[in-house]
């Protein structure tokens, strides 16, 4: 049976209904005459403990709303009871009071009414027994089941209700948390991906561009050389479709390890990347030092697409001609790409758009693997420099 909306939890309606609830029993047992219990006014009439019976129920009413004024106008009330001769229903009513104020209450005043209560059951029993001997000590049994069983309840309610609370808090901190991480990784993941994508396509397009504008700034071509430069593109566009496709695969299968499957191309690839680049027409003068040997994955991709990129800025704002360096050093490898700068600096050739993502691409690989990496014009050159850590050599 499901309860009214107006009833549910926190609402006011159900303080409403649980003081309604409180005053109805408490007239039923007012009803079957359970008052006064200890008549020392006999002559008091019955229908005066209605009041404070009215006033304890109204004080159940505020214990969310006002809580400490719930707690003085049940007191009073159930004083003013006890003055009466103690009615079964107001002092029942008001353990409810004791109870919300040690739940709903600051924590000083459960502390408090701790105190006294526990004080008051120590101080009926001591007294019970210097006056009656050991059957008065039953004196401090109505304090006791009656002001330290509510309190002591409330407080056990009050503590598992604060736990709940901080445990709720932090699941929310974790979650929120979690979800840092999670936006964390994907812009992670989208950052890896824009330098794949800028190192599979801008590089092949790149030539592709270069070798169309020239095709087009030129409409007086012999025919051997419109071939070349068709061939050139041609050889861009399939190496760079095929990539594509490798990369596009690797999106779409989560089951293949990305580092793996993404590192198909290495430094000992650098023939036919220099092949190429020189069908493309740039002149690449390549120097080895040291003895090649296998480099950890991530590095081994890393350097290829450093060189990668930065010959193919060479051939977009160079004068045709660069120089790469592969250094093996103990541990670390360091590649070197200096190329001549055509005249008005970087970015002046082709009339091709130059935004700065590869330079940002390949300081990202580096960074990523704790190397480093600078890029600057040197002595009328443009020289990229990338050391990445190679580990010790075996």
């Amino acid at each position: 049976m499901r309860m009214p909306g107006w009833v549910g939890s926190g609402r006011p309606g159900r303080d409403l209904a649980l003081a309604g609830v409180s005053l109805v029993g408490g007239l039923a047992a007012y009803g079957v005459g359970l008052q006064p219990q200890f008549p020392w006014a006999p002559d008091v009439p019955r229908v005066s403990f209605l009041l404070p019976l009215l006033a304890v129920s109204v004080a159940v009413g505020l214990r969310r709303v006002a809580t400490r004024t719930g707690l003085a106008v049940g007191t009073v009330a159930v004083l003013a009871d006890a003055a009466l001769g103690v009615s079964v229903g107001c002092t029942v009513i008001y353990t409810q009071v004791l109870y919300d104020t040690c739940v709903y209450g600051p924590p000083r005043w459960w502390r408090w009414l701790l105190r006294v209560t526990v004080g008051l059951s120590v101080g009926g029993t001591v007294l019970g027994l210097l006056c009656w001997g050991w059957r008065g000590a039953a004196v401090g049994m109505p304090f006791a089941l009656l002001g330290v069983l509510p309190v002591v309840t409330g407080i056990s309610v009050r503590q598992y209700r604060d736990q709940a609370a901080t445990e709720r808090a932090r699941a929310e901190q974790t979650a929120r948390l979690v979800e840092l991480d999670r936006r964390q990784a994907v812009l992670a993941e989208r950052a890896r991906m824009a330098r794949e994508l800028h190192d599979v396509v801008a590089n092949q397009l790149s030539a592709v561009a270069l070798h169309a504008t020239a095709v087009l700034a030129a409409p007086g071509l012999d025919r051997p050389r419109i071939d070349a430069a068709l061939r050139v593109i041609r050889e861009s566009s399939v190496q760079g479709m095929a990539e594509m496709r490798q990369l596009v695969g690797l999106l779409r299968e989560p089951s293949v390890d990305p580092v793996e499957e993404a590192t198909r191309v290495r430094l000992d690839e650098l023939d036919r990347l220099l092949a190429r680049m020189a069908g493309a027409g740039l002149r690449v003068r390549a120097t080895v030092q040291g003895p090649p040997r296998e480099l950890p994955v991530g590095v081994d991709l890393a350097a290829y697409r450093i060189v990668q990129e930065s010959l193919t800025n060479a051939l977009r704002h160079g004068t045709g001609t660069a120089e790469l360096t592969v250094a093996y050093l103990p541990t670390e490898v360091v590649v070197t790409v200096e190329n001549p700068v055509r005249s008005g600096g970087p970015g002046a050739g082709a009339g091709l758009p130059a935004g700065g993502a590869g330079l940002i691409g390949m300081r990202e690989r580096a960074a990523l693997l704790d190397g480093g990496f600078t890029a600057g014009p040197r002595d009328g050159c443009w020289r990229v420099r990338a050391t990445l850590p190679a580990g010790e050599r075996p």
